[in-house]
């Protein structure tokens, strides 16, 4: 699956987003299940950006949730929808 990531809600930085993306559609290039996008994507961001992150990916989910400031991302890559955010 290859497509270019969509944003439709963030809260974050432009170098932030754009690592997030960088991350996100690495990992849909190289796994199937969205488990494992999930799990790539949150370890990689907590290596790389601290911890503690959250990630859901998905075609079809409702969320509510608590996030640090400036630490919230809500996008598609393709048919995935991707809830990315960071809790203290």
């Amino acid at each position: 699956m290859s497509s270019e990531p969509v944003l439709k809600a963030s809260d974050i930085s432009p170098e932030l987003k754009n690592a997030v993306f960088e991350i996100s559609s690495k990992a849909v290039e190289e796994f199937s299940l969205e488990r494992e996008i999930a799990g790539v994507v949150k370890k990689e961001l907590d290596l790389k950006h601290g911890n503690t992150w959250h990630v859901i990916v998905g075609k079809s989910f409702g969320s509510y949730v608590t996030h640090e400031k400036g630490h919230f991302i809500y996008f598609y890559i393709g048919p995935l929808a991707f809830l990315v955010f960071k809790t203290a």
